[in-house]
């Protein structure tokens, strides 16, 4: 049984994580802003009980250094970021902070931790797909050779947050693993992003209504639970120092999207494109090729986009 820190772990990825890891027989302690009654919970009841809480502000040194020697961990799930794009490139400052300073704060903890011969985990750093910025379709799948552009604040403070665990895995010997996670969903995203919102819209559409979209951007995605289990793989599997894609290597539109929608609720109504929704800086493709995640540690994708609609629908 080991000991695991989730940081962000009151968020969606996070909870998932957490059942994964209790199904396992871990035992996951989740930090995360505010008491565990705070956050929009994935978890049952008696998954709530089963699991440890600890409030922490990644912005706040001493409070990470407490999460830490509270936690005791034997590995470090690392989630704890602004998340929403937009969000984060509303408020840069911020952005960096929690992103960047937040995974330096941890990171600097461990190392010294390390150094005292109290604790030496294994770190999975968790990244984005944005990085990568805007290539074209003849690019795709993209390997995690591809040159970072990144085109958005939040993706340039994920960009930075990964040179900056790659320099302390190189400087501290610390065992870290990086990702840069592409598009994943399932029951508890955020109604703000694209699935839980076309679920949530395609619910409330009224006889004649057209399904309204901005951007037809085609994405990789991953059920949220397949994502839990690349983490898990990385951690026990993948070798420190190096950048995993977490990736189904397959792209669907925003429009083929929103028709299985439709046809999984059973709705019948046109798609039509509303300008207002367009956004101009959207990066039109991005597809993630899953090889050295497959290869290195063994993992597979195990659920189609056809079940995180479903899910999406079950729990709506």
């Amino acid at each position: 049984m080991s000991r695991v820190l989730l940081t962000g772990g009151g968020g969606f990825v996070g909870q998932w994580l957490a059942r994964a890891l209790l199904g396992r027989g871990d035992e996951p302690v989740l930090a995360g802003l505010g008491g565990i009654d705070d956050a929009p919970w994935v978890l049952s009841s008696d998954e709530r009980r089963a699991v440890r809480w600890i409030s922490v502000d990644v912005r706040v040194q001493d409070q990470v250094a407490a999460m830490v020697d509270l936690a005791q961990p034997d590995l470090v799930i690392h989630l704890a970021a602004i998340a929403f794009p937009p969000q984060g490139d509303a408020d840069p400052a911020l952005t960096y902070d929690v992103n960047v300073l937040g995974c330096v704060r941890l990171l600097a903890t461990l190392a010294s931790r390390r150094k005292a011969g109290v604790l030496d985990p294994v770190t999975v750093v968790v990244g984005s797909a944005v990085q990568y910025g805007t290539y074209p379709p003849a690019a795709m799948p993209l390997t995690e050779t591809t040159e970072q552009r990144p085109l958005s604040a939040y993706a340039a403070s994920k960009a930075a947050q990964e040179v900056a665990a790659l320099q302390a895995y190189r400087a501290h010997g610390l065992r870290i693993v990086c990702t840069r996670s592409f598009n994943h969903s399932g029951a508890g995203h955020g109604s703000e992003y694209l699935l839980p919102s076309l679920v949530r819209r395609v619910k409330a559409l009224k006889p004649g209504e057209p399904l309204t979209l901005g951007n037809d951007a085609v994405r990789d995605y991953l059920h949220v639970a397949d994502v839990a289990d690349a983490y898990i793989a990385l951690a026990e599997r993948g070798i420190a120092g190096e950048v995993y894609n977490v990736a189904s290597g397959v792209g669907l539109s925003a429009r083929q999207l929103a028709a299985d929608v439709l046809l999984h609720a059973g709705v019948h109504a046109d798609i039509s494109t509303e300008p207002s929704l367009v956004r101009p800086t959207d990066i039109p493709i991005l597809i993630g090729s899953p090889a050295k995640l497959m290869r290195d540690t063994g993992w597979m994708p195990r659920r189609t986009h056809a079940q995180i609609i479903d899910d999406l629908l079950h729990a709506a």
